[in-house]
């Protein structure tokens, strides 16, 4: 596909500009360009075509399947859109009184008070933008508790399991922590002797996913947050997976003392393009007093903001990313009660669904039910055909589907990680199982051809 500088032709315009009726001013001549800009020069037709065809190259969850483990690409209902664009969000300036803007504020408590019953919390902040600004976050909250009580100097350490997600360390680093790491047990859930032996006078807490990255819910849990408990520390719950749990299960009721949750991944909000996100963080009540400012409040019958006693201070701008929250409100109110955990075990149902279905085919990491997402080592089709995870991906594409999480946990080194969601049919499951049955199939027939897949998508 050409360029658009390619496609430019000198004088070729695409607007007509009105007579300005503004008197002219004359700036110095040393703003002023000695040449015309480098744009391209293109008729209104040719942009259109060239965009138009640009948007059939690229793909997300309106287009196909999207079974990007630990991501949640679940189909995102047109209503949430249609309440995001109404005026009445949309044309709000941040600056405005509080007395004008009743709606948003009820919006952000609503989707807060939501939230934190979904998740067991007693409060919570919508300002984080995203999963790994949510970690930073509520690292950020256990690092102001453990300073109020005169106890941050001896508490640097931040426990983290080999299968946590990688901003997870990275975010601990980031809120001034050092990082220990302790490896999984067999079943693929934290070590608990190992976990033992990590803690200590200077643990400051732990952070962890339940379900993990694995799609395994630890049957330890609550033995893991009382060890952590128990050694003064603090527990973090990375809300990546709870898709797999939510109506079902709290983080609260596992031990958790705070949580961030991806608004943009579990309460469907568009994801996938590099924003806009929304990781809310969720916390119990001896928290609260550190969380960002501002935070709102019921009074009277009147939204008011308010700043903490302790708070951290701002972690983003205004309010956070505010139509993604209105987006996932809209999600929320639109299941109710009883559509939260019905999708919850849709999203569980389907990925055991296409586990057992490519179980006799590729090697499952983890055999046994799964949660949300399953994990499928490679590594023996791999040692017998010499096709690997990258290869049986690349191959994907040419059946029209978007390929798994590549390597990664980085525990199962040919892993790719299978997250289908609850808003896939089970005739789109059959069709993308069948597709991965028969590229195992041309591992054994025509490796050479895998190797070089793509073979008839278009890729750049």
């Amino acid at each position: 596909m050409k360029l658009l500088f390619e496609r430019s032709r000198s004088g070729r315009k695409q607007t007509l500009i009105p007579d300005c009726d503004v008197a002219e001013f004359s700036f110095d001549s040393s703003l002023l360009r000695t040449n015309k800009p480098n744009l391209p020069e293109l008729a209104e037709v040719d942009l259109d075509r060239h965009y138009t065809a640009l948007s059939h190259e690229t793909f997300g969850v309106n287009t196909g399947f999207y079974p990007l483990g630990s991501c949640t690409m679940k189909y995102n209902p047109r209503v949430n859109e249609a309440m995001a664009a109404l005026p009445g969000f949309t044309e709000l300036h941040p600056l405005q009184p509080e007395s004008t803007v009743q709606g948003a504020l009820e919006a952000i408590y609503r989707t807060g008070k939501l939230v934190s019953e979904i998740t067991g919390m007693d409060d919570i902040t919508l300002q984080p933008a995203a999963g790994a600004h949510g970690e930073y976050t509520g690292l950020m909250l256990i690092r102001s508790y453990h300073a109020s009580r005169g106890e941050l100097g001896q508490r640097t350490k931040i426990i983290v399991p080999d299968s946590a997600h990688g901003t997870n360390p990275a975010s601990a680093v980031m809120a001034g922590f050092t990082v220990v790491s302790v490896p999984s047990n067999e079943q693929g859930g934290v070590d608990l002797d190992a976990l033992r032996a990590a803690v200590g006078p200077d643990t400051a807490g732990l952070m962890l996913t339940n379900p993990n990255t694995l799609g395994l819910f630890d049957p330890n849990i609550l033995e893991i947050t009382k060890i952590i408990h128990d050694a003064g520390g603090l527990c973090y719950y990375d809300g990546a997976n709870l898709n797999a749990i939510m109506g079902h299960v709290r983080p609260g009721d596992m031990g958790f003392d705070c949580v961030h949750v991806n608004l943009h991944k579990t309460f469907s909000t568009p994801h996938g393009g590099g924003g806009p996100g929304s990781g809310p963080v969720g916390c119990k009540a001896f928290l609260a007093e550190f969380l960002p400012k501002p935070q709102v409040k019921l009074e009277d019958g009147v939204y008011k903001l308010f700043d903490p006693a302790q708070s951290m201070g701002k972690v983003r701008t205004f309010y956070g990313n505010f139509l993604v929250v209105v987006r996932a409100l809209s999600y929320i109110l639109t299941l109710g009660k009883e559509g939260i955990p019905e999708a919850s075990a849709g999203a569980v149902l389907n990925a055991n669904y296409m586990m057992n279905r490519l179980k006799d085919y590729y090697t499952v990491a983890y055999p046994g039910l799964c949660m949300h997402e399953f994990v499928l080592d490679v590594g023996p089709l791999k040692k017998e055909t010499g096709i690997s995870a990258m290869d049986v991906a690349k191959r994907m594409l040419d059946f029209g589907y978007h390929p798994p999480t590549m390597y990664f946990p980085l525990i199962v080194h040919e892993a790719l990680m299978i997250e289908p969601t609850e808003t896939e049919s089970r005739e789109t499951l059959d069709e993308a199982c069948d597709a991965l049955i028969q590229i195992w199939h041309e591992a054994h027939e025509n490796a050479e051809m895998l190797h070089n897949a793509p073979i008839t998508r278009t890729i750049g």
